[in-house]
């Protein structure tokens, strides 16, 4: 995951949880918290039963979050957020806890004369994970339209540029769907296997390699005894699951969309 598709799901994440985005750019943001949110991520319980039982005035908390240190001054000071790191974890695990599957609806114009017609597409944002002595992650966000079955890479980025409102406005016609979400979803499972299949996997075969030389090193030190220790065995069993090439893929959160 790049630092701007981290950036562009921050303030996705944030902008749907009503978090204002006070400042910032491409690169780095300051976000004012809900006192929902503040709750949820800065781990201040004792602050929030202090306001609670002196019926204070609440201050939820700023944030500012760098996501591409790189290209920012030395006078920005802020928490560096990128993928693996704990708080991008946390609002993972936020998110899921918010609920993973949401319903939205583009903004339509205020022209009387017209009844826009919407149509339905279904959206998931995967996590691929990719194990070995070495771990690294990727986010791919897919989306098919549930009427013509058309699939597009890149999904959440499309949505970036839209108006989105969780409410649907009454001039506006939602196509029904075709193609089923549960059917869609095989679908775009289908997909994301292939793009994980058609991958360059010399990194296993690099990790194999690591694993083969070390395994040789443990072999050397205990060659010519015959009943090997349990240390041995413990030690060989540590290699497997050390090296071993392992793929895992996971879905973060979804939705239906309506879009024109």
């Amino acid at each position: 995951m790049y630092p701007q598709q981290v950036h562009d799901y921050l303030q996705k994440f944030f902008k749907e949880n009503n978090c204002e985005i006070v400042h910032g750019n491409e690169h780095y943001m300051t976000v004012q918290l809900t006192v929902d949110m503040d709750k949820k991520i800065m781990n201040r319980p004792f602050y929030w039963q202090y306001i609670e039982n002196t019926n204070g005035v609440p201050d939820p908390a700023q944030l500012t979050l760098i996501t591409d240190q790189t290209k920012l001054g030395k006078n920005i000071k802020g928490e560096v957020i990128h993928f693996g790191s704990p708080r991008l974890s946390q609002l993972f695990q936020t998110t899921n806890e918010l609920g993973s599957y949401v319903q939205m609806y583009e903004r339509v114009s205020n022209n009387l004369e017209t009844r826009p017609i919407l149509t339905p597409w279904l959206g998931v944002n995967y996590k691929v994970s990719y194990y070995c002595d070495r771990t690294k992650e990727m986010l791919h966000s897919l989306g098919i339209n549930l009427m013509t079955g058309e699939i597009i890479n890149g999904f959440h980025e499309s949505l970036a540029v839209k108006e989105l409102d969780a409410q649907k406005s009454e001039r506006a016609f939602l196509l029904p769907y075709i193609i089923k979400p549960l059917r869609a979803l095989d679908r775009l499972d289908a997909v994301i296997e292939s793009i994980v299949q058609q991958e360059d996997h010399g990194w296993a075969d690099e990790a194999k390699s690591r694993w083969q030389k070390d395994q040789a090193i443990l072999e050397h030190f205990y060659e010519g005894i015959e009943d090997k220790p349990e240390c041995y065995e413990m030690e060989k069993k540590a290699m497997e699951e050390q090296y071993e090439a392992r793929i895992k893929m996971d879905i973060v959160n979804g939705g239906l969309f309506y879009m024109k």
